[in-house]
């Protein structure tokens, strides 16, 4: 089944597949994986400094704190793929290899890059769990690295 959507960048008509849903789904769900992997390394340093913190303060500090605004760009994402797969209907489209491209972003660890990569890189040399959730994360992209034509986006 294919629902029918119109991808707005380029202004032409996108088939989005049960592959895609699926696609996406599993994207979301290894997505998942490693931002709450991160969380949880984050809070760790978090607690170290500040001592253990309630649910809700916890909540509080990943909203409002410096030492968690790096991983908003990924809770977008996540968000993002969240409300189109809730969403989606006829008149919904999205970008799928967009999508795919963002998430490559998000998991480019680079020791002199941009902040995020950065801090990225770090949480990767620190937590044996952040590299078993990039590596799923990373399985899955570089299954759909290849041209458009053995893709069905």
């Amino acid at each position: 089944m294919a629902i029918r959507g119109v991808d707005r960048s380029e202004g032409l008509g996108q088939e989005v597949t049960e592959a895609d849903r699926r696609l996406l789904t599993n994207l979301r769900r290894l997505l998942l994986q490693l931002h709450r992997t991160l969380l949880d390394w984050e809070r760790a340093a978090h607690e170290r400094v500040h001592g253990r913190s309630s649910s809700h303060g916890l909540l509080l500090a990943i909203l409002h704190d410096d030492r968690f605004a790096w991983l908003r760009p990924m809770s977008a994402l996540i968000v993002r793929i969240d409300e189109w797969l809730a969403d989606e209907g006829p008149e919904t489209s999205i970008d799928v290899k967009g999508l795919l491209e963002q998430a490559r972003l998000l998991v480019a660890p680079d020791e002199q890059g941009t902040p995020y990569a950065r801090r990225y890189f770090t949480a990767l040399q620190e937590h044996p769990d952040a590299i078993l959730a990039h590596r799923d994360l990373m399985t899955l992209l570089k299954s759909h690295d290849g041209p458009p034509s053995r893709r069905r986006v």
